[in-house]
């Protein structure tokens, strides 16, 4: 289930309050941040807004925010923001270039897979901020992986649908039809059979290179070593 996000400047206009007030309700500690951008904005769970909603009615019914406190403490937050909270404490999440940074490559190559289908953010807000659940860190390993087995990027988005098809159903399995499930696992069976043969070609030619690596190392050591000598033979002087 995807879940959406602002950043600070959408949070202070969809809620018509203050940067001045946001800061010190975050001093108090009755709202929060989810996480920040690469730019270090920060970012908060698009249902901040009703939270930030239903302080403004307890000041408007002429409470302090020293009693907000102790509301929100002792009686709890709406349904909703209760059930993000608990996710934000069971899951962290990575922004674009911090997921790029723990891979390996390029913030623009996490926004091209985007692109075409192959990986999508957790969290996006209408600014076009987005976060990513730590589990797309061995996913994209994953894909730079299949780049290196000569994978395309089409062939590619089949297989990272199929990844997340299993970690939906396992997530979710009675959702999903006996049909609906056999049908999935015998796609992901043959996608496996078909990565196990490529890999098993890869050892073998990872083998030929490190035997022809080897072989040629020691020829080359040898023909630097007769080198060494023909140059130390031509250095020194004439005998008279």
């Amino acid at each position: 289930m995807k879940i959406s996000i602002c950043g600070k400047d959408e949070l202070l206009k969809k809620t018509a309050i203050s940067d001045t007030d946001l800061n010190n309700w975050e001093r108090l500690k009755l709202v929060s941040p989810v996480g920040y951008s690469d730019e270090k904005v920060p970012l908060y769970f698009g249902d901040m807004v009703e939270k930030i909603i239903h302080i403004k009615k307890l000041l408007d019914f002429g409470y302090e925010l020293s009693e907000i406190q102790k509301i929100i403490k002792k009686v709890g937050l709406p349904a909703k923001v209760n059930e993000n909270t608990k996710q934000n404490d069971e899951q962290n999440y990575v922004t674009v270039g911090k997921l790029a940074e723990q891979i390996g490559v390029s913030p623009r190559t996490i926004k091209h897979w985007e692109d075409k289908g192959i990986i999508e953010p957790d969290m996006r807000s209408e600014g076009g901020f987005r976060l990513y659940s730590r589990n797309y860190v061995f996913l994209c390993e994953l894909i730079r992986d299949l780049q290196l087995f000569g994978y395309s990027l089409e062939e590619i988005k089949a297989v990272s649908d199929l990844f997340k098809d299993y970690l939906m159903i396992c997530e979710h399995f009675g959702e999903h039809s006996p049909e609906e499930v056999s049908h999935k696992i015998d796609l992901m069976s043959a996608e496996i059979k078909a990565l196990f043969g490529k890999i098993n070609l890869l050892k073998k030619g990872i083998q030929r290179w490190e035997d022809l690596l080897k072989k040629k190392k020691k020829e080359i050591a040898a023909l630097q070593s007769r080198n060494k000598k023909r140059l130390k033979y031509e250095e020194k002087p004439d005998n008279e």
